[in-house]
């Protein structure tokens, strides 16, 4: 983060536990007033976040973003939908994953790109619950793993 100008602000850690990511697009946000400002602060909660394609475009439901304490009747709803902003090609591609079952948009991550407010959108299908159980098991003997190499080269 930092090594080509990229500044993560918010992160959706539920997300890659909850679904299988099949691929992942940049996408810019359409943002109002003081909420870029609001951002840089790391106000914003993608946790709960979800991306539609409507008419051939895709907007950004359940995100919020908190008001900013400076600013005045600038403020917006920090719930509001946001647009967000592909290339035709990359939203036709979209589109054909959404029309599969199964799938969904969830941001995956807000951050910084060059100075503009971008977000990491997935293309994700959901896990069921033993898939759940897999990662957690993975985690857990891998945790493991690493406890006994830290153990092993104290001695």
């Amino acid at each position: 983060m930092g090594d080509s100008g990229r500044k993560v602000l918010a992160t959706n850690k539920k997300a890659r536990f909850e679904f299988f990511i099949e691929e992942t697009y940049e996408a810019g946000i359409e943002l109002k007033g003081t909420e870029v400002k609001s951002i840089r602060l790391g106000k914003m909660n993608i946790k709960d976040g979800y991306a539609r394609v409507e008419n051939s475009e895709v907007f950004l439901y359940n995100v919020h973003i908190s008001p900013y304490e400076k600013g005045n009747i600038f403020n917006v709803d920090p719930i509001r939908t946001r647009k967000l902003l592909l290339h035709k090609r990359e939203i036709r591609k979209l589109i054909g994953y959404i029309q599969q079952k199964g799938y969904t948009l969830v941001p995956l991550s807000a951050y910084l790109s060059n100075g503009r407010v971008k977000i990491e959108l997935g293309v994700a299908k959901g896990k069921a619950l033993y898939d759940k159980r897999q990662d957690i098991a993975k985690k857990d003997a891998s945790r493991r793993i690493q406890k006994e190499l830290r153990e092993r080269q104290k001695q």
